[in-house]
C-alpha cells in the first residue's frame, strides 16, 4: 500500500518554527522607527506650519517638527495620530503619509528612519489644545533652519502638498462655504509660492464648471465686491473620474 505524503510526521514542530523566526528576528538590525507630523495650516491668505521647540540639548533654540517614536505595538498610521493628540490635543485632523527619510546620519542617535505625515487645514476651524514647547503657528516662508534634518522633511511636504492641490480639489475645504474668485486665487498663490494672473486663474476654473454663482456678492470689503460661489462637491464626486487637475 503506497503511503500517503500527508501521512509524514513534520519535520519540525510549531514550537520549533516559532524558535526558528525568533532566531530570524534577532538576528536583524534594530533600526529605531519615528513618524514627523508636518501640519501645514491656511490663514488669513498666509500659509503656516505648527513647530515646537526641541527639547534636545544639541538644537536648543531650534524650532522641529510633531514627532516620536513608534511604540512597538503599533502601526504607523495610529503612532501619527496619537503624536498629533499628544503634542496639539486635535483628534479631528485627517493625516496622509507622504514618505520615509532614511539617512544614516540624519539622527544624532545613530540611524533612525523617519515617516512623515502631513496635512492641510483650517486654523480657524483647529483649535490647539496644547502648548507645549512653545508651540504655535509659524508663517512658511519665515522659517529657515530646524532642529534635525526637519526642514528637509518640510521642503519634501510642501512639493507635496503643492502637487495635491492641483490634482484634487482640497483647498476648497480651507475657504468659507461662499467665496469670492480674489479668495480662491489667494489660496492658491499661498500654497504654491507664486503670483498667477487673474484672467488666466479666472478662465480655468470657468472651464471646469464646477462653481456655483450662488447670486450674491461680497459684503464690507475694501476693494470692489466680487461675486461669491460654492464648490459643486456632489457634481466633483459624479465626474472625479474625469479630473484632470488643475494646471497653473
Amino acid at each position: 500500500m503506497t503511503k500517503n505524503v500527508f501521512d509524514k510526521p513534520l519535520e519540525k514542530s510549531t514550537t520549533s518554527l516559532i524558535k526558528d523566526a525568533g532566531k530570524l528576528v534577532a538576528s536583524y538590525p534594530k533600526v529605531p522607527i519615528t513618524v514627523d507630523c508636518v501640519i501645514f495650516g491656511f490663514e488669513e491668505s498666509e500659509l503656516k506650519v505648527l513647530l515646537i521647540r526641541s527639547d534636545l540639548e544639541m538644537y536648543k533654540g531650534l524650532w522641529s517638527l510633531l514627532g516620536d517614536n513608534v511604540k512597538n505595538n503599533e502601526e504607523l498610521d495610529h503612532a501619527a495620530y496619537r503624536v498629533l493628540k499628544e503634542r496639539t490635543g486635535m483628534n479631528d485632523v485627517y493625516l496622509d503619509q507622504v514618505r520615509a527619510f532614511s539617512h544614516p546620519q540624519r539622527h544624532p542617535a545613530g540611524r533612525v528612519i523617519t515617516v512623515a505625515y502631513c496635512s492641510l487645514l483650517n486654523i480657524q476651524h483647529h483649535e490647539l489644545k496644547i502648548y507645549k514647547n512653545e508651540l504655535h503657528w509659524h508663517s512658511f516662508s519665515s522659517i529657515k533652519g530646524l532642529a534635525f534634518d526637519h526642514k528637509e522633511i518640510l521642503d519634501a511636504c510642501y512639493k507635496w502638498l503643492q502637487k495635491r492641490i492641483q490634482e484634487h480639489p482640497l483647498g476648497f475645504n480651507l475657504l468659507p462655504d461662499k467665496f469670492s474668485l480674489r479668495e480662491l486665487q489667494n489660496l492658491y498663490e499661498a500654497i504654491l509660492g507664486v503670483s498667477l494672473d487673474r484672467r488666466n486663474f479666472r478662465k480655468k476654473f470657468a472651464s471646469m464648471d464646477l462653481l456655483i454663482d450662488v447670486g450674491e456678492m461680497e459684503e464690507d470689503v475694501p476693494h470692489r465686491p466680487g461675486k461669491l460661489y460654492k464648490f459643486n462637491f456632489e457634481k466633483y464626486e459624479k465626474n472625479k473620474r474625469k479630473w484632470i487637475g488643475i494646471d497653473f
